[in-house]
């Protein structure tokens, strides 16, 4: 829907392509989608789920053997979002660099894009 010809709506790093083919071959899905939500004290938040198929309007980004789909509504928020995993002593679990946030909350989990209106 929003993609850029030529250009992947994400990227994956080697630790988030090999983590997202260990779960799909572990849960056997067809892959990982993501997309976005309204929520959160930043006003929007990443959602993550596993698919049993993929949906028409799904843009597909196989690396490595993995598969992410990102969800219609989400592709123009996401684009140009590189994920990670890492892994640390308390916590593991997917990253997200994304160059649209302009502010996150104090725990991470929600984010606010800039105003389209704004970029006139």
């Amino acid at each position: 829907m929003f993609a850029i010809p030529g250009k992947q709506a994400v990227t994956l790093t080697p630790a988030a392509a090999a983590q997202v083919r260990r779960m799909m071959e572990r849960e056997g899905r067809q892959g990982l989608r993501i997309g976005v939500k309204k929520g959160g004290c930043a006003g929007m938040e990443y959602t993550m789920e596993w698919a049993e198929e993929v949906a028409p309007h799904d843009a597909v980004v196989e690396q490595d053997g993995a598969r992410i789909l990102v969800a219609p509504m989400a592709q123009m928020f996401l684009i140009g979002t590189e994920i990670d995993y890492e892994t640390g002593l308390i916590e593991s679990g997917f990253r997200f660099r994304n160059p649209n946030v302009v502010e996150s909350c104090g725990c991470g989990e929600s984010i606010r894009f800039a105003d389209p209106s704004a970029a006139r």
